[in-house]
This record gives structure tokens, C-alpha cells and sequence, in this order.
């Protein structure tokens, strides 16, 4: 998130550039937003940097859900504004990591909390996520970052996030990053996780981590016989 004081930085990518010019008209609206990069193509997805990026999820005709999947791996912060709203692709897009999906009819008011609860490590949930998510009934584990699992791994190990920093060779603000990201997909799916424990707990049940690799950590406590 931008430092208190400084503009939000936001990029806009669809190639459609009358969307363009409208996102950037409902931003040009919310004081400390600035517009930092725009683009039409894929490979514009990649270009500048941005606290924000919002993204249309076909781009150079074709659906660009891989290219989403590796940017929210690597820890960008995006949000999905498109036109789709097909259930299963919906959760093709949420499982990626994303940070929110947004559907083009839902609007500015919509679009502008997803940005801002990006830029937080907020979830925001607009109302077609919302019944997606009702209507789910497949298992409701988050899809974690490699990253975002090994983080959490070595944290819950009893390391600090220091040590967990200096181990993965990142800074200790992305590792903070990746364990809220990580809050934040719990969330999305119903499934807070604001303590270390409670995240621990969601990561044991899904199998994100297991008791072999948690041998020797303080956090962990095998259940009784």
C-alpha cells in the first residue's frame, strides 16, 4: 500500500480503451488515486509498477487467466473487472489469489472499494462474488502462492518474521505481505483466520501444512489420544 501521504497508485489494462477511459474517469474522482499505467494488450499487464492493478481478463482476444494466476503469485495486488460473470470461471479467478473480482455491470462505487481494500490487504466481496461463493460447493480452501505457503510454514515453525525473511531472501514487509495475503483468501472464502492460531488451524485442515512439517514448533500441539 502507498505510505500515509502519497497517492494511491492504480494501472488499468483492458483493450477496450473506451473502459480505459472510464475507470480512469471514476478514479480521476477519489482523492489520493492517480493513474499510473494503462495498457491494451498482455504484455501491458507486466509493465510499470503499480500499488493497484486492475485487469480485464481477456485481453489480444483470449482469456488471460494464466498470466493473472503467475501476477498474484509473484504478490501484485490485482483486481479482475470484467465482463464475465460465469460461476465457474469466477472461481477460476478468485482461486488464483487474486484480490477481488469485480464485474463490469457492478459498476464504480463497486470497483473503487475492491481498489481500495486491495491496496489494504482487505477482502471485498461485491455481490456477484458474494452469490458465487454461496452457491459454492466444492471444498472452500484457498489457493496459496508457493510463497505464501512457505512463509506461513516457516512462521509457524516459531520463526519471526525476520528469520523468515532473511531464509526465503525477501524483506520482511513482503512477508508480512504474502501472511496477509493469505488472511485475505481465508476471508474471501468465509473462512477467517485473524490470529496466528487461527490461521494455523485453517492451514492443518486443509493440508496446507502438516504435522511432520510443524515437528518442534511451539504453535503445534498434536491432538490427544
Amino acid at each position: 500500500m502507498a505510505p500515509a501521504g502519497t497517492a494511491l497508485d492504480v494501472g488499468i489494462v483492458d483493450d477496450h480503451p473506451v473502459v480505459i477511459d472510464g475507470v480512469r474517469a471514476w478514479l480521476a474522482e477519489e482523492p489520493g488515486i492517480r493513474v499510473g499505467h494503462t495498457g491494451e494488450t498482455t504484455a501491458d499487464l507486466r509493465a510499470g509498477t503499480v500499488d493497484v492493478l486492475i485487469a480485464d481478463l481477456s485481453l489480444d482476444g483470449r482469456l488471460v487467466l494464466s498470466d493473472i494466476a503467475e501476477l498474484a503469485a509473484e504478490g501484485r495486488r490485482l483486481v479482475v473487472f470484467s465482463q464475465f460473470t460465469d460461476e465457474s470461471l469466477v472461481l477460476d479467478v478468485l482461486n488464483t489469489g487474486v484480490n477481488g473480482f469485480v464485474t463490469k455491470n457492478e459498476g464504480q462505487a463497486h470497483l473503487l472499494h475492491a481498489v481500495r481494500s486491495a491496496a489494504a490487504d482487505r477482502p471485498y466481496v461485491p455481490p456477484t462474488t458474494a452469490g458465487v461463493l454461496v452457491s459454492d460447493r466444492s471444498p472452500v480452501a484457498p489457493r496459496l502462492s508457493q510463497q505464501e505457503r512457505t512463509s506461513l510454514l516457516w512462521w509457524f515453525q516459531s520463526m519471526s518474521k525476520a528469520s523468515v525473511a532473511r531464509r526465503m531472501g525477501v524483506s520482511v514487509h513482503t512477508v508480512d505481505m504474502y501472511i496477509k495475503r493469505a488472511r485475505v483468501k481465508y476471508a474471501q472464502v468465509g473462512r477467517p483466520a485473524p490470529t496466528k492460531s487461527d490461521m494455523l488451524a485453517r492451514a492443518i485442515e486443509d493440508g496446507l501444512v502438516t504435522p511432520a512439517e510443524l515437528a518442534g514448533s511451539a504453535q503445534w500441539r498434536p491432538p490427544a489420544p
